[in-house]
């Protein structure tokens, strides 16, 4: 390894160790990564010849600047599809689209309650992000249940069977996007094969929790109000939830359709849905408009995370700094040298890595690490990729830090890292550990 790649690997590394503890840092881990994004290609530019042949002379600035478009390219086809996204599932949330899942879940027996919330997150997180579903898990439970401590076992299965969700959908978690959209795992694919592995990880800690409930939940009325006001009638609210919510269950129909990336078919469903519901409220009331003007689109767009969206940004690029040095292939043989090939074994340790670090520059250090093969397990669809979904987005439950929605679980239900590690972590090891051997099941029987 040259002095300058050790340089950049070095900057990687303390770019990444900074976002790992971002809590104790206090400095937002999109400026760290952006920092690292611009850092790495700064040195990789000191000498770019080493790693493109063709970078020398009057043709250096030319040949790199097309390798970073080419990567940016990559890189904005998920942001796109993310921001998208989140303004859909925003505009949805604030026009009272997800009040009917609040209506869905009541009831007053605690064991019901657990496996009416665990189902509908696992699905809802296939369709929506897992990390917007457990923000509306909680939100709901928050009604449901007065208790904060009684709160507790359920808020962690809602981050388990998030996580669990996300990963059999390639629009329910930001890995899965990425996956899909590098087209390295198809919808179909992952929903035949992934579906019942991601399935029993949530099943087996949910009825082993379930085991430990006993009795009935105080319930009043009054924790089923609206959840808030609302300018829109009923058929409207619906109009909008069912355009919004099927419109992303249609991307992936689009682009089987018409082979155009993701991101222009979230584009579609999102001005679409921006079109009605412009026309929507064009027809209320002047004093019923004022109140409405927060819930357009135009007001959506500008509260969108955009620090989200810059870390994935600088994560992304930096990683593809990486892997244009070569340092991801290299890794990358060296664990298959390891494991002897064994592509359970290191998908497994992935996931498990996924529960202390960030998945998402996990994964993209992985597509940058292995090559798409035409056969075998790095075929598309092939065994390393989809179990490659699967660990990334299961294994994160087994710590309250290991994802997006854990982290927000945490933060608004107020739980430690220690009750979660005593009471979630060994749970959701043992549905992670499950989903795997079923998987491995299907494809010795049916794959």
């Amino acid at each position: 390894m040259s002095t300058l790649t050790l340089a950049i690997v070095v900057v990687f590394c303390l770019g990444y160790f900074c976002i790992a503890i971002e809590s104790k840092l206090k400095i937002n881990k999109a400026a760290i990564a952006m920092l690292m994004f611009v850092l790495c290609w700064t040195l990789f530019m000191i000498d770019p010849s080493q790693y493109l042949p063709e970078a020398v002379g009057k043709m250096k600035a030319l040949v790199v600047s097309g390798a970073i478009e080419h990567h940016l390219g990559v890189t904005a086809t998920t942001l796109f599809f993310l921001m998208g996204a989140m303004t859909i599932v925003e505009l949805v949330d604030q026009n009272g689209g997800f009040n009917f899942v609040r209506d869905t879940l009541q009831t007053s027996s605690k064991r019901k309650l657990l496996w009416r919330i665990a189902f509908m997150t696992f699905f809802l997180s296939a369709i929506l992000d897992n990390l917007t579903t457990s923000i509306v898990m909680i939100m709901i439970l928050r009604k449901l249940v007065s208790d904060q401590k009684e709160r507790l076992l359920y808020a962690g299965l809602v981050v388990i069977a998030a996580n669990s969700g996300g990963a059999f959908s390639v629009i329910g978690d930001v890995t899965t996007i990425m996956l899909w959209n590098r087209g390295v795992i198809t919808a179909l694919g992952v929903l035949l094969e992934i579906f019942i592995p991601s399935l029993v990880s949530m099943l087996i800690p949910a009825y082993i929790i379930s085991r430990t409930l006993h009795g009935n939940v105080t319930y009043t009325p009054q924790q089923a109000q609206t959840m808030q006001a609302n300018e829109l009638t009923v058929s409207q609210r619906k109009s909008i939830f069912y355009l919004g919510v099927g419109g992303l269950v249609f991307v992936p129909i689009f682009k089987s359709i018409t082979h155009l990336p993701p991101f222009v078919g979230i584009l579609l469903v999102l001005s679409v849905l921006w079109t009605v519901t412009e026309v929507f409220y064009a027809n209320l009331k002047e004093e019923e408009e004022k109140g409405a003007m927060q819930k357009r689109v135009t007001q959506m767009l500008k509260r969108i995370d955009m620090s989200t969206i810059l870390f994935f940004l600088g994560i992304l690029m930096a990683v593809a700094c990486l892997e244009t040095i070569g340092v991801l292939t290299s890794l990358g043989k060296g664990l298959d040298v390891a494991f002897g090939g064994n592509h359970y074994m290191v998908t497994g340790i992935i996931g498990v890595l996924s529960s202390i670090v960030d998945n998402v520059p996990l994964v993209a250090g992985c597509m940058g690490m292995y090559p798409v093969q035409a056969v075998g397990d790095m075929a598309v669809d092939g065994i390393f990729w989809q179990l490659l979904a699967y660990c990334a987005g299961v294994g994160g439950s087994m710590l309250i830090i290991g994802s997006a929605a854990g982290v927000v679980v945490m933060g608004l239900e107020k739980i430690t890292f220690g009750w979660y590690l005593r009471h979630i972590t060994w749970l959701a090891f043992v549905g992670y550990v499950a989903g795997m051997l079923i998987y491995w099941v299907e494809r010795m029987l049916f794959f």
